[in-house]
């Protein structure tokens, strides 16, 4: 029986804070193709199952604060919940870096299409790396990892604690430094590749400069890319769900 209802709806409502600034930028939850309804029942949902393992540290700190405490507390559980999201975010976006530079190396400059997931324009094999990359995080359960972190959060970062806006900024940078390195890494055979073809090829328009052989060559360029591709999108998924628990887990 509840016996403080007003209690229990400001420690549901923080709860939610930080629920919510995850569920609000989580790659796949915070879809454009998502309605907004469906990510305010999920997030409202998983706050009410989080409240009673964590109502001993979240109860206390609104039952005898003001309203300026309250405030306070709802822009700092935002804040925290949007870092963890946007860690993950920043990863799974590190895919649409991957497949720019190899439409870019390979030749493959088709006019960009509706995107999957957002209401912007985007390559084709760039869709094709970045919904590959989400499904496989997702057939991976990595909803649960984030869920889990958020929960084991509040042990690190306890309710009404002080915000280390600095240390955000930091975990936020190196997240971004790290997945740059290994989207670079996925990418690096298309790189040489790219780089061997239009080097060969022009000593080749130097040797016959009558022939447009630029013109000649990318048929094969886009052909032997395509083929590269088919070969290694498998371990270059592979590796990308790989590295999530290690980037995530690691901040």
């Amino acid at each position: 029986m509840i016996t403080d209802p007003q209690g229990t709806i400001l420690a549901l409502f923080l709860a939610f804070c930080r629920v919510g600034g995850c569920f609000m930028v989580l790659p796949g939850f915070s879809s454009a193709r998502v309605p907004p309804q469906i990510r305010l029942f999920a997030a409202g949902g998983l706050s009410m199952a989080l409240l009673p393992m964590l109502w001993d540290i979240i109860y206390p700190r609104v039952s005898g604060g003001g309203q300026l405490v309250y405030i306070n507390l709802i822009i700092t559980e935002s804040a925290i919940g949007v870092m963890y999201g946007l860690i993950a975010r920043f990863f799974t976006l590190g895919l649409q870096f991957t497949g720019s530079v190899l439409t870019q190396m390979i030749g493959f400059n088709a006019p960009p299409a509706p995107d999957i997931l957002e209401d912007v324009a985007e390559n084709q094999l760039t869709n094709l790396i970045s919904f590959g990359g989400l499904m496989v995080l997702f057939a991976m359960d990595f909803h649960h990892m984030v869920f889990r972190a958020i929960l084991e959060s509040y042990n690190q970062m306890p309710v009404g604690g002080t915000m280390h806006v600095q240390k955000f900024l930091i975990s936020l940078t190196d997240t971004v430094q790290t997945t740059t390195m290994i989207m670079l890494r996925l990418c690096s055979p298309f790189i040489i590749y790219g780089l061997m073809f239009n080097i060969s090829v022009g000593l080749i328009n130097k040797l016959a400069q009558q022939i447009p052989i630029f013109f000649i060559s990318t048929p094969y360029l886009i052909a032997g890319g395509l083929f590269m591709l088919y070969l290694s999108i498998a371990a270059m998924l592979k590796q990308f769900s790989d590295a999530f628990p290690t980037i995530f887990l690691g901040m």
